[in-house]
């Protein structure tokens, strides 16, 4: 490709770059600004309050730096691929080097291959699709429905919840001594649970499936935001994140790792992008068309490549590697201990663990509170303070069920549950915050807390839709 294009995407990022700067609010004491950290809210009580986004875990807010650089972009939008002129050609330029970006994020082997896709469940799905022929699959039940449920068509077997970290390795060891030797085997496990926070021990479970021969994913949906992740250290096979948990808009994410599974199979979806070459079978040959496919991470990208979710993805990278994850670390584990600290004053909360209070965490904290339904409190959090939070099981039934101590079969929702406010109800309050939040939202949580649980809502809530609202008829 001629230098001219690559220049120009040298320049606009250098642009985008000083655009992100100049936005920063130098009062903000996040260590990283992100979109809607100016927002006001009303509340019920009366009068509005900046709001406070406490559900990163879900979604994390846009960072402003990846919201300039697309931005920056915009203008020059083209499409991606074998396109001559100078927009696509620039486009392509950008789509290619974001993937060069996310290797260097992701500490990628040289033979890594990186596949943008959808989300981690689009990434997780993609890879289930790419199992060869009997694979046996290990994966523990406290996972995210997004790496439980894609291997259902395959062998699995689903691990018990472990109670520590060392339980978690001996579990999967005993499960891995007795399989097929013979056949192709591969685990899949969280790096930081998106209900408790707590990281497991990604490099020891990855040294125990490689040596009884099996092959290791890890869902870092959760961890990549928070902590760095690098394939080569820690010795696992494939990694999946979302752009959307990365303080990138929707739409967009990432498989990267070992490319041998991924070239043997079908391409994930059928379409332009995907073949190499496309010819028709003549007549007498059965008809048909016949394909040959790419080897390479555009077997599995088939269809108009999402360019500004990819460049989001690949500017957030830059971000969080230029702010240090060192210092980044640091910070919110003062913000967990603040939240730990004031939720442990509080004896009608009951925070969510599997592994005990000194494990490590990354900063998601699931708890309930004795004689208030989830989806109540939550919501009094929101329309009484201005606070959004996460209600009910958190697309993690069974862990959910198992920290709750519930039958499998007691009714529950992904979503909010159905029971009115002050029945009981199978779910739980998530608080989640990261590198766009100010020490003010963690502390205005913690004191709402306290306030609710000694005082009680000050509003009337009724059930919508499922949802518990605030009654719009108690003035």
């Amino acid at each position: 490709m001629s230098a001219r294009p690559a220049t120009a995407t040298a320049e606009l990022t250098a642009t985008a770059e000083v655009t992100a700067t100049e936005s920063a609010d130098p009062c903000c004491a996040a260590p990283l600004p992100v979109l809607g950290r100016d927002v006001t809210v009303p509340l019920v009580t009366g009068g509005e309050v900046t709001y406070a986004a406490l559900d990163y875990a879900a979604s994390a807010p846009a960072l402003q730096r990846v919201w300039d650089d697309v931005a920056a972009y915009a203008p020059y939008y083209g499409s991606v691929h074998r396109g001559a002129g100078y927009l696509s050609q620039l486009s392509t330029d950008l789509f290619e080097n974001s993937r060069v970006t996310v290797a260097e994020f992701l500490g990628c082997r040289e033979s890594d291959q990186v596949v943008f896709t959808r989300s981690t469940t689009d990434s997780l799905n993609l890879l289930a699709a790419a199992l060869p022929a009997d694979c046996q699959v290990f994966v523990f039940e406290t996972e995210h429905h997004a790496s439980l449920l894609p291997w259902r068509d395959a062998r699995v077997t689903y691990l018990n919840a472990p109670r520590t970290a060392g339980q978690a390795v001996e579990t999967l060891e005993r499960a891995l001594a007795d399989r097929d030797p013979y056949g192709p085997a591969l685990v899949c496990v969280t790096g930081a649970s998106n209900v408790t926070g707590e990281l497991w021990p990604v490099r020891e479970l990855a040294a125990a499936a490689h040596a009884h021969g099996a092959r290791i994913v890890l869902d870092a949906a959760q961890l990549a935001p928070h902590h760095p992740v690098s394939i080569s250290e820690l010795d696992v096979d494939w990694v999946a994140f979302s752009g959307h948990k990365l303080y990138a808009p929707f739409g967009s994410g990432v498989l990267a790792g070992r490319s041998d599974w991924l070239q043997a199979a079908e391409p994930y979806l059928a379409g332009g992008g995907a073949s190499r070459k496309v010819a028709r079978r003549p007549k007498e040959a059965g008809g048909g068309v016949d394909v040959e496919w790419h080897d390479t991470a555009a077997r599995h990208e088939a269809g108009s490549p999402n360019v500004i979710g990819v460049y989001s993805i690949a500017s957030a990278c830059k971000a969080l590697t230029e702010a240090g994850f060192d210092a980044l670390v640091a910070r919110e584990n003062q913000l967990i201990a603040k939240v730990r600290e004031g939720l442990a004053e509080v004896p009608a909360v009951k925070v969510l663990s599997l592994f005990g209070d000194d494990a490590p965490r990354v900063g998601v904290i699931s708890f309930v509170v004795d004689g208030w339904n989830s989806s109540h409190f939550a919501a009094a959090l929101s329309a009484e303070y201005g606070i959004g939070v996460r209600d009910g099981l958190f697309c993690a039934h069974p862990l959910v069920r198992t920290l709750l101590g519930s039958d499998p079969q007691t009714q529950g929702e992904c979503g909010a549950p159905e029971a009115a406010p002050g029945e009981k109800s199978l779910n739980a309050i998530r608080v989640s915050f990261g590198a766009g939040t100010p020490d003010e939202h963690v502390e205005r949580f913690v004191r709402a807390v306290k306030e609710l649980v000694a005082d009680g809502a000050r509003w009337n809530y009724r059930t919508e839709d499922g949802r518990c609202v605030p009654d719009t008829n108690a003035a």
